[in-house]
């Protein structure tokens, strides 16, 4: 849902990117999960607030710029059963992390690995599972993805192999 990217103040306040749709969509949240790579701990939210084109928050057990400092990097999340349901044809991009990816020949490009925001439009990073590491860049828009199947695990693309 977001990353800490620095402290803001000295009195332990965070400087936050947030991933949300819009940066005040995590005000909405008064507990946060803060970890990286599986080690997640719950903090409080005591405050947090849009500040210019960022998100600004303290939490419970940082009050100081230095202990703010400690956090840079680290991600936040929320608890799944805390978010909204997914409209219709929309998605979380957690939820398409790990499904296949082919096209409509039935050529299989790999798993969804990430997502990128470019601004433009998100993007789709697909990983070849053969172990050759080559990634596939495959823009999430209506011309090229043409269906996603959650429950069978599939995104179906209009996209060519070679591109």
């Amino acid at each position: 849902m977001g990353r800490i990217t620095a402290p803001f103040g000295v009195k332990g306040w965070l400087k936050i990117y947030a991933l949300t749709s819009h940066t005040g969509n995590l005000c909405d949240y008064p507990v946060w999960w803060l970890g990286h790579e599986g080690n997640w701990r719950e903090v409080r939210v005591l405050d947090a607030k849009v500040h210019a084109n960022a998100l600004v928050a303290q939490i419970g057990g940082v009050e100081s710029r230095e202990a703010a400092a400690a956090l840079k990097g680290v991600e936040i999340g929320v608890p799944r059963q805390r978010l909204p349901d997914a409209k219709a044809n929309e998605f979380y991009w957690a939820d398409l992390i790990g499904l296949r990816v082919v096209n409509t020949q039935n050529h299989e490009f790999g798993r969804v690995v990430r997502m990128v925001e470019t601004g433009a439009n998100d993007v789709l990073v697909v990983a070849d599972q053969t172990g050759n590491g080559r990634e596939t860049l495959i823009p999430f828009i209506a011309d090229a993805v043409k269906k996603i199947d959650i429950a069978a695990g599939i995104v179906e693309v209009d996209w060519g192999e070679d591109y």
